[in-house]
């Protein structure tokens, strides 16, 4: 079963927000220079932020599970324009297990770039 598509804009100030929250103050999140001098191109989101938006839209589809699980791997970067936000979408397949357990196995992309590799949550209903 394929599960309705969740978008998440990403803006600077929400990136500063996520900073002081998790503590995370790398300046290539907030720094246009910094970013740009260690090749990156242009300010770029924390990962573990893409990665929560993921896993909150695995709670908006099953809002009375248990997560079990959630894990991804980091493949490439969301880059935030400083003028604008920018669209990280998140879709989902639903893989029923015999154990009463659901695989939810997602595609996170931003600009119709796969940015997170292999992300996938295991629910209890």
């Amino acid at each position: 079963m394929t599960l309705p598509t969740q978008t998440y804009t990403i803006t600077r100030a929400d990136l500063v927000r996520y900073a002081q929250a998790s503590g995370d103050h790398n300046p290539i999140h907030q720094d246009e220079s910094v970013a740009l001098s260690v090749g990156l191109p242009g300010v770029i989101a924390h990962g573990m932020f893409t990665m929560a938006l993921a896993a909150r839209a695995v709670t908006t589809w099953f809002p009375d599970a248990e997560v079990l699980s959630f894990g991804c791997k980091f493949t490439n970067p969301v880059v935030v324009p400083a003028d604008r936000g920018v669209d990280v979408e998140v879709a989902g397949e639903v893989k029923p297990g015999d154990d009463g357990l659901t695989t939810v196995v997602l595609t996170v992309t931003c600009g119709g770039l796969k940015v997170l590799g292999m992300p996938r949550a295991v629910v209890r209903a």
